[in-house]
């Protein structure tokens, strides 16, 4: 299966920098059958009562990290924390990095080098846990966003907000889901006046996101590991929503890829725990009917995904559609309805 495949050629002035005010005045290309433009407002006109909408709950952290070790200055982005109670983490410059290294922050915040992966990544134990590492990192620590939103100064304080969802409860996530970005309450209110039931599930979105797919053959690419939480809860709503005929609606790629982690056969059960999914064309979806997300990169794992969900040649006909209508692509930009290919 050929990189190459995923490829399509977006103009820069489609990057979008700043999202759509309010949140949910931002258009939607509903992808079925046929195209459809629409707006994130029409939301709950395009569901049914009896749909279930499933969001992320992840909350953004200022993972985004500027350490010291002695004169050199290397970038720390956290990714995820492991289970012996340190941090993985992908650090630029990370080859002038060994195993007992100390590495000093702001905030008088300090780390251990304790491993080192081949790929950049490195496990730190720091030096506070619990909530004085929290505050510390709030002190030291900037959101992580994706380098396609130009901030030569940094994250502004408007983006403190505007990259959190207003699903965001769970701290943890690197990036934000990014469809979750859309919601307002009144969207909510009118979702929940057409009856649809809502859910929330949690995936700490990891720094993963963020690398490229560097091998021609994607199915030798390796996901990075995120950690994930179905509740009993949350997956008794959902096999009752699919059992009474209901869609399930995924908000977002994250909200996707936990579903389908944690479906036994076509059900859905409690889900605690890490996942490396990686979804490409050919994947039987047991859970997920319709699923609402941005415009994608090409070539990344994202775009892969959608065309695995709704055809590869559908959403390459969506994405030129796009272009051509003058929508707004990536973590600020619009975003899309997509019915799971037959």
């Amino acid at each position: 299966m050929d990189l190459a495949a995923f490829d399509f050629a977006l103009p820069p002035d489609r990057i979008a920098q700043h999202p759509a005010r309010p949140r949910d005045a931002a258009r939607l290309l509903a992808v079925g059958a046929r195209l459809a433009d629409r707006s994130v407002r029409d939301l709950p006109s395009l569901l049914r009562p009896g749909d279930v909408l499933v969001a992320n709950d992840t909350r953004v952290i200022p993972a985004q990290l500027a350490a010291r070790r002695g004169a050199a200055r290397i970038g720390i982005t956290l990714d995820r924390p492991l289970p012996d109670g340190t941090w993985h983490a992908l650090a630029r410059n990370a080859r002038r990095l060994r195993v007992g290294d100390t590495l000093t922050f702001e905030a008088d915040l300090s780390a251990t080098v304790q491993a080192r992966d081949a790929d950049g990544g490195v496990a730190l134990a720091f030096d506070r846990t619990g909530a004085d590492f929290a505050a510390a990192l709030h002190q030291a620590g900037a959101l992580a966003l994706p380098p396609y939103i130009a901030r030569p100064g940094g994250p502004s304080e408007q983006d403190a907000s505007d990259y959190q969802t207003i699903f965001a409860a769970r701290p943890g996530a690197v990036a934000a889901p990014t469809a979750g970005l859309h919601f307002t309450q009144a969207l909510l209110d009118a979702i929940d006046a057409r009856g649809i039931d809502r859910v929330t599930v949690t995936l700490h979105v990891g720094a993963g996101t963020f690398l490229p797919v560097r091998t021609e053959d994607v199915r030798a690419h390796r996901m990075h590991a995120e950690r994930g939480e179905i509740t009993e809860t949350a997956a008794a709503s959902i096999n009752a929503a699919h059992a009474g005929g209901g869609r399930v609606v995924a908000v977002g790629t994250t909200s996707l890829r936990l579903l389908e982690a944690a479906a036994t056969g076509d059900t859905l059960g409690v889900f605690a725990g890490e996942t490396d999914l990686f979804i490409l064309p050919g994947y039987r979806f047991r859970v997920v009917d319709l699923l609402m997300t941005n415009f994608h990169l090409p070539r990344s794992t994202l775009f892969m995904l959608v065309c695995a969900f709704a055809g590869t040649e559908r959403m390459r006909d969506a994405y030129a559609h796009a272009i051509d209508a003058g929508y707004r692509f990536y973590s600020y930009g619009d975003a899309c309805l997509l019915e799971r290919a037959v």
